[in-house]
């Protein structure tokens, strides 16, 4: 039996279209989807307590979709099942989001789960090298790109973000904490003018089983509020939601949309 632990976003939802019969869905406390409705809410400090419900249900695959906000851990809350699991959690919650799904990755396995990606679950979900609009991208746009596929590399270094926005060969801006919505919007107000591209691929490493880069429809408004003149994405490698509107969006907005051989 397959648990979804679902986040928020469009993702969840388009993983239960593809899915029969339907799992356990699950969420995280303070993380709870916006699309689909759970089944059971947990808290990260009666962790230990919800692995052994998902046992005792014969959840054997367990599949991890949407974001999640960091949580906050109240010491207080935390139950003896999940006792044994704290130095694990705070060494964790002390790391990047690379490796912090890492660890939460490991839990799950040393309970006797098996933890799916989406992708492997809809791999429909991801597209091949090429490029299905009708604007393609220039030379510069070309050479912009591998500057913002080597700035992606750098910033795997670090556990930091996973797409960044550049023009010239220059960064205008780089993915936090705040995510890819909160960068493109930093840039509506740029002072350069309109023009460069948005870039997106996994850090170099990371366990593609969770956190993959997405894309969707408001992506495509977002990068057009940004000036930009179009998006590229490491082929293979980044989830595309709701795939031909977006495609048909770009076209609508005469925006390029470029699946990069990595």
């Amino acid at each position: 039996m397959l648990a979804l632990i679902a986040g928020q976003g469009a993702l969840p939802a388009e993983l239960l279209a593809r899915l029969s019969p339907t799992p356990l869905i699950c969420a995280l406390s303070g993380s709870e989807p916006d699309q689909v409705v759970p089944e059971l809410i947990f808290r990260l400090e009666t962790l230990g307590s919800f692995l052994l419900e998902l046992k005792a249900r014969g959840v054997t695959t367990v599949c991890m979709a949407g974001g999640v906000r960091r949580p906050v851990v109240d010491p207080a809350a935390i139950d003896a099942q999940t006792l044994p699991l704290v130095p694990v959690i705070q060494a964790a919650l002390a790391t990047g989001d690379d490796g912090a799904l890492r660890a939460v990755i490991g839990i799950f396995e040393d309970a006797g789960l098996d933890v799916r990606a989406a992708q492997d679950i809809a791999p429909e979900l991801l597209l091949d090298e090429g490029i299905p609009t009708a604007r393609v991208p220039d030379d510069r746009a070309r050479q912009d790109a591998a500057r913002a596929a080597a700035i992606i590399g750098a910033m795997a270094q670090v556990d930091v973000g996973q797409s960044c926005a550049v023009r010239n060969g220059q960064a205008l801006a780089i993915e936090g904490v705040f995510g890819t919505e909160w960068m493109l919007a930093s840039l509506q107000a740029r002072p350069d003018g309109p023009g460069g591209l948005l870039f997106k691929a996994p850090k170099a490493g990371q366990d593609r089983r969770v956190d993959l880069p997405a894309i969707g429809l408001d992506t495509v408004d977002q990068v057009m509020r940004a000036g930009l003149d179009g998006i590229v994405l490491e082929a293979g490698s980044v989830i595309i939601l709701n795939r031909e509107e977006v495609i048909a969006a770009c076209d609508r907005l005469g925006l390029y949309l470029w699946l990069r051989k990595a």
